[in-house]
């Protein structure tokens, strides 16, 4: 049974409100299922809350108090909405539609009101209305041993494996109770122990830009063994935030990663044996060229093939990024019939129209859009494709299971020439 604290207990018992209460239950009930002795407390949170399709179940004019409660509490009965814990900074993860751009889009006015009526409900309770899975591109980075709840796996993995920050990936439940109280069970991620490399990936082949980390990472995940913490080796240069981010996404959709050690760049892993604790890790793997062209292969459907929807930014874009698209669409159009989707969060968008990177990408005909994705959105929103380009291994990987139609996967400007030409030109992955 866990232990708690004066003031866990406390809240436990209802004595700070019942909505802390009931979350706090929850907490208890997480630990136990665990095996986790003690709790700790959480300063940084991002939740995928609002008007996620997960909620459909409901009738949509049910009172969303209601919903939270049954949904995210576990309670049968409606509570009133109390403010989270004062000492976790919490946000939005990506959410269910852009508040602006519903008809370019194709989702539902309908959808744009509710998810802004949910979102503003959590928004008197503290929680500040973001809407990215990038959240460290707009200030929200956890340092070295904080810790922290996530439900955007990408950013558990960038959390841990970059910034050495503290989290698991636990479910949008578990996530919700625990920055209602500022706690989640001490185990997993939270726990220095859990955290020593086990499994070594020997990288034998080149690495150089950000779709190469994109097809590293998915295929690290889905060769090595289950319930390991892997740790990089090769002689490969350092990678940036842009590349770091493809690949945290894609090991992700692969494997149940929370954690990959990157020789060099991760803060708990200066050098292997730093990584590894001064032990042998008990598993190896090489990954070769021939892997990466496989799962390639995978993700990408293949030949050539007519292209007239196009979707850029999974994870959402940096600001370089936005810089690169506009630069490689400056004075062009997309083909006409064709759609051209660039996706980032609120705040990188405002960024590029201060620098003009969206007027320039959107004079092709392309459209700028936040706070979400296709995949995060569903059917609706992509339904009419008959051909689908993608930049991210994570979207082009996960969208097959909503459409039936071609779905070809590459890097940015080979995305952005798809939107050009109005086709998909075939490729292999050469890279040795």
């Amino acid at each position: 049974m866990v232990h708690l604290t004066d003031k866990e207990k406390r809240m436990l018992e209802g004595d700070l409100g019942e909505f802390r209460g009931k979350a706090m239950e929850f907490i208890v009930r997480y630990a136990d299922v665990l095996g986790a002795e003690e709790l700790v407390e959480v300063s940084r949170a991002t939740l995928f809350i609002g008007a996620q399709r997960y909620l459909d179940c409901y009738d949509p004019a049910t009172d969303y108090g209601k919903i939270f409660s049954e949904f995210y509490l576990c309670s049968e009965k409606a509570l009133d909405f109390a403010r989270f814990a004062e000492g976790c900074k919490t946000q939005t993860c990506a959410g269910a539609c852009d508040f602006a751009e519903y008809r370019r889009s194709h989702v539902s006015k309908e959808l744009i009101d509710r998810n802004w009526s949910y979102l503003q409900a959590t928004k008197e309770c503290g929680v500040k209305i973001v809407e990215s899975c990038t959240p460290y591109y707009v200030g929200w980075i956890p340092i070295m041993g904080e810790h922290f709840v996530s439900t955007e796996s990408s950013n558990v993995v960038i959390s841990n494996s970059v910034f050495g920050a503290m989290g698991n990936s636990d479910g949008v439940e578990a996530a919700v109770c625990a920055a209602i109280t500022g706690r989640t069970p001490k185990w997993g991620m939270h726990v220095r122990s859990g955290r020593r490399a086990t499994c070594l990936v020997n990288v034998e082949c080149r690495l150089e830009t950000a779709f190469d980390w994109d097809l590293l990472g998915f295929t690290i995940g889905r060769l090595m063994p289950k319930h390991v913490v892997p740790v990089v080796a090769g002689d490969f240069p350092k990678p940036d935030i842009d590349r770091l981010k493809q690949f945290a996404s894609s090991i992700a959709v692969t494997s149940s990663t929370e954690l990959c050690h990157i020789v060099g760049v991760t803060p708990e892993a200066h050098t292997l044996e730093m990584a590894t604790d001064g032990r042998k890790p008990p598993y190896e793997i090489t990954v070769s060229r021939e892997d990466c062209v496989e799962s390639f292969e995978m993700i990408c459907d293949k030949g050539s093939g007519p292209v007239d929807y196009v979707s850029i930014g999974c994870p959402h874009l940096s600001l370089d990024e936005l810089k690169g698209v506009a630069e490689s669409l400056r004075g062009k159009r997309i083909r006409r019939g064709g759609e051209l989707l660039v996706w980032t969060d609120y705040a990188t968008k405002s960024m590029s129209d201060l620098n003009g990177y969206t007027r320039t990408i959107e004079d092709s005909g392309a459209c700028v859009l936040t706070g979400s994705c296709p995949v995060v959105m569903r059917e609706d929103c992509h339904r009419h494709a008959t051909g689908m380009a993608i930049n991210g291994a994570k979207q082009a990987f996960n969208i097959k299971n909503q459409t039936g139609v071609p779905v070809y996967f590459g890097d940015i400007r080979e995305c952005l020439n798809a939107a050009l030409l109005g086709k998909w030109e075939k490729r292999t992955w050469k890279k040795s």
